[in-house]
């Protein structure tokens, strides 16, 4: 397939142009992407702004009628050939993510394209089953549908921009919404080739639109736009404000997946050696997954034991290259970035914080930075309460139980939480008290796509995931007829 303009990366052309109503268009201006892997150019990006954003969502909702008319058997078909198309494509999808942003290629060729591709195969199979649900009431029968709302238009972050869009699109174009997809401007490039692989699957022009640009300008103009009909939104706190509150001007529903600040609780009969091994694992792909338990809380009677198992653990981790398939801490996203997650470092230690290890820029150079761990931090910390999004962690103690809950629900974040011990009635009721969308027991990152996923407190809005997704994406409807009036 020929583009009006494209790179490419390992033999991979990637075009780098929006896509709008199943064509290739170019923007006025342009903005640059650079790998974070060495900070060379990659390519220069449509800038997109209202004109380009709007002729998108134009396209989207002239899209819609036909879409939303097709059974839910018709949407799934091209939804399953994406699908297949993109566990054909694995490697070079790997290859592209990594380049972009920096993520570990043994991560991305593993797990995360894969993901992306059981996301539309999913959400495709689930949208079979939804419809035609009935209550059943003395006098009524409650015939419940899940019709397509309209224009969705979803912005993806980042760290995972590929598998996130998946993520995302599957259930809307399954639930039979059109699509605008907003990428992330720091990672463009793999979006654009989920738009290519909708062409070849046989996605109709203009039901999957894909408009690059900065947030400021082409995010705002899409979320202000009057022809929206949901947004789902995954990225920071600060954003997602900003978000919720222009939607909330055409009363447009928004589904928040934001930032992070979860707790790892350590107990003193814990399975230390997993323990310590997942406490490393926080560590993969720099640190930059919201989901991270950033704050290790640990019983006191074991802290000794278990740092030492700690700091073996991370110093064992490679980083470097994220290329290589053993590396398994690779760099930060952007120089901006990387000053961010420093200056959070710098002012802890300035503070009295005491790094058990890291502490500061890796000796890689570029934008790599050590895994870092610091202690001696007090709860009203910076460092404690504020979402840093990189290598770094902090270690506090605890004795009882009841004050390792106060201690994990002392943030304003509730994403995700991890809780380690033996004690089944112990895991039961910690998990329980804890203020967080999903509570992981002696594990961590465990997705599974039937279980309703999402934040609690400034952590997000709303929950998606198998049902949910379709109670967000859909106009959710009821026909009560009376009993015995029909013939």
């Amino acid at each position: 397939m020929t583009f009006p303009s494209s790179i490419k990366i390992e033999g991979v052309s990637i075009p780098t142009a929006n896509f709008i109503g199943g064509e290739w268009q170019e923007a006025s201006s342009t903005f640059v992407d650079y790998s974070p892997i060495d900070s060379h150019l990659l390519a220069e990006m449509p800038a997109s702004g209202p004109v380009e954003v709007n002729a998108a969502v134009e396209a989207a909702r002239s899209a819609f009628p036909e879409w939303a008319r097709l059974t839910p058997q018709q949407r799934a078909k091209p939804l399953l050939k994406m699908a297949e198309i993109i566990r054909e494509r694995n490697d070079s999808l790997a290859a592209v993510e990594t380049e972009d942003t920096g993520t570990i290629l043994l991560g991305n060729k593993k797990r995360v394209i894969k993901r992306a591709a059981y996301n539309l195969e999913f959400f495709a199979n689930k949208a079979l089953e939804i419809q035609g649900r009935s209550i059943e009431s003395e006098t009524v029968i409650n015939t419940v549908r899940y019709d397509p709302s309209g224009v969705a238009a979803l912005i993806t972050p980042w760290n995972a921009p590929f598998m996130l869009s998946t993520w995302k699109v599957g259930p809307a174009l399954a639930a039979g919404n059109t699509v605008v997809l907003k990428p992330p401007e720091w990672a463009p490039l793999s979006c654009s080739l989920l738009a290519e692989m909708s062409l070849e699957a046989g996605i109709p022009p203009g039901v999957l639109n894909v408009v690059h640009g900065i947030g400021e300008e082409a995010g705002a103009a899409l979320v202000s736009n009057p022809l929206v009909s949901r947004v789902s939104f995954t990225g920071s706190t600060e954003t997602g404000r900003q978000i919720a509150s222009t939607a909330a001007a055409n009363l447009v529903p928004v589904s928040c997946e934001l930032g992070g600040k979860s707790p790892f609780i350590v107990f003193d009969d814990a399975d230390l050696e997993l323990a310590s091994k997942e406490i490393a694992v926080q560590f993969h792909n720099a640190g930059e997954v919201c989901l991270a338990g950033t704050r290790l809380l640990v019983q006191s009677s074991i802290a000794k034991e278990l740092e030492e198992r700690v700091v073996k653990a991370v110093e064992a981790l490679p980083v470097g290259n994220p290329r290589l398939l053993s590396t398994r801490v690779g760099p930060l996203i952007t120089k901006e970035h990387f000053e961010r997650v420093d200056g959070f470092v710098k002012r802890a230690i300035q503070e009295g914080a005491r790094a058990m290890i890291g502490g500061g820029p890796h000796q890689q150079g570029g934008l790599y930075y050590s895994p870092t761990i610091l202690t001696d931090v007090a709860q009203d910390s910076e460092i404690v309460q504020n979402e840093v999004f990189g290598p770094v962690l902090t270690w506090q103690l605890f004795s009882e139980e009841e004050e390792a809950v106060e201690l994990a629900n002392g943030t304003r974040y509730g994403l995700a939480a991890m809780v380690f011990t033996t004690d089944a009635a112990r895991a039961r009721r910690v998990a329980e008290q804890l203020v967080a969308g999903t509570v992981w027991v002696n594990c961590f990152f465990i997705r599974d796509l039937a279980a309703p996923f999402g934040g609690s407190r400034i952590s997000g809005i709303g929950r998606e995931g198998g049902t949910w997704s379709f109670d967000f994406y859909c106009d959710v409807k009821n026909i009560a007829t009376r009993i015995g009036t029909l013939k």
